[in-house]
């Protein structure tokens, strides 16, 4: 039997890698079936009932309304009127208006796909980093714990090439994985759209962005996969990955963006990890100095920085080759005993 095979069999026979998988796919079975429950189309009836809910609603308030001038004027009359709760005029000509109370506002949700589905993919792709991640950093963390690294080793003794085989089983994997769950979320909400929701106005171009999004999703989770099979490799043990991830979110999220703002330094979230997958996602990322304003003076316009795609993807990109050169030196280098 090849390496490859050998090694893709081992990634999808393993119990870790079935488990989250099945909680990722339980995870968007779960949403896809909230949208389904609190979808409604809203046809000629919904909008009838939302119109005469907006009027008695319009109603209400002009009852309310009249009832404060009638007040009011009694007040002024008898000369107890409290300025504190009466205006000078009664408020006069500030009542509600019909246009006010628009048919809109009490209609029921509809899901929009082309409007909404956007954002459901960046949800799809944040699961599926989150799996990559944890599946990459087992997958090779496991081997060297057990010990099944050495024996591996000893079936074929060159480390960097073993290394490099299980890198490309596992993104290999995680790309087939993303690739067919995302196609099946894809139609699982056109289907919401169609029977629950809206699909109009999906033109080509809608499509093309679509499938732009779910190609930098499955981007960033073949990266992240990436990244905690090199951390994994590197520490030889999956703590080392799942300690990083944690290190992360503690120290380049929370403790950067504390010292930073304590600091007082201006447009601090160009240092924060979170900034650059945010403008890879949605192609750029702009960050507003208002501390540059002085509002007392009238209306500002604060500085701006915009964060790129591409500069999120260099950043990424170095990450991802530095992590993986370590790896690859530690293979090298160090014992395996």
């Amino acid at each position: 039997m090849s390496l490859l095979r050998a090694e893709r069999r081992r990634l999808f026979k393993r119990r870790f890698t079935r488990l989250m998988l099945t909680l990722v796919v339980a995870i968007l079975a779960i949403i896809a079936v909230s949208f389904t429950i609190n979808s409604h189309q809203n046809g000629p009836a919904a909008r009838a009932a939302a119109q005469d809910r907006a009027t008695a609603a319009y109603e209400e308030q002009k009852r309310f309304y009249e009832q404060f001038v009638t007040e009011c004027e009694a007040a002024k009359a008898s000369g107890n009127a409290n300025p504190d709760r009466f205006p000078p005029d009664c408020g006069k000509g500030t009542g509600p208006q019909p246009e006010m109370f628009p048919a809109d506002w009490f209609m029921p949700y509809e899901f929009n796909f082309r409007k909404e589905f956007g954002y459901l993919i960046m949800v799809f792709a944040g699961l599926l980093a989150l799996l990559a991640y944890v599946v990459g950093a087992s997958f090779v963390g496991a081997e060297w714990n057990s010990g099944g690294m050495m024996n591996l080793l000893l079936w074929r003794p060159r480390r960097v090439p073993v290394l490099l085989a299980k890198l490309g089983t596992l993104l290999g994997g995680v790309l087939a994985i993303g690739v067919v769950l995302g196609a099946l979320w894809t139609v699982a909400f056109w289907f919401i759209g169609k029977y629950d929701g809206n699909i109009t106005r999906m033109t080509p171009g809608a499509w093309r962005s679509f499938a732009i999004d779910g190609a930098r999703g499955v981007g960033l989770a073949l990266a992240f996969a990436a990244i905690g099979f090199g951390l994994a490799s590197l520490g030889r043990h999956t703590a080392m990955a799942l300690g990083a991830a944690v290190g992360a979110v503690v120290v380049g999220e929370i403790g950067v963006r504390i010292a930073l703002e304590l600091m007082r330094v201006r447009m601090y979230e160009r240092f924060v990890p979170s900034t650059y997958i945010f403008a890879w996602f949605n192609k750029k990322w702009t960050l507003y100095d208002y501390r540059a304003c002085e509002f007392a003076r009238g209306e500002c316009q604060p500085k701006q920085l915009v964060i790129t795609w591409q500069q999120s993807a260099l950043v990424m990109g170095i990450t991802l080759a530095a992590v993986l050169a370590l790896a690859i030196w530690a293979m090298r280098r160090r014992d395996v005993t």
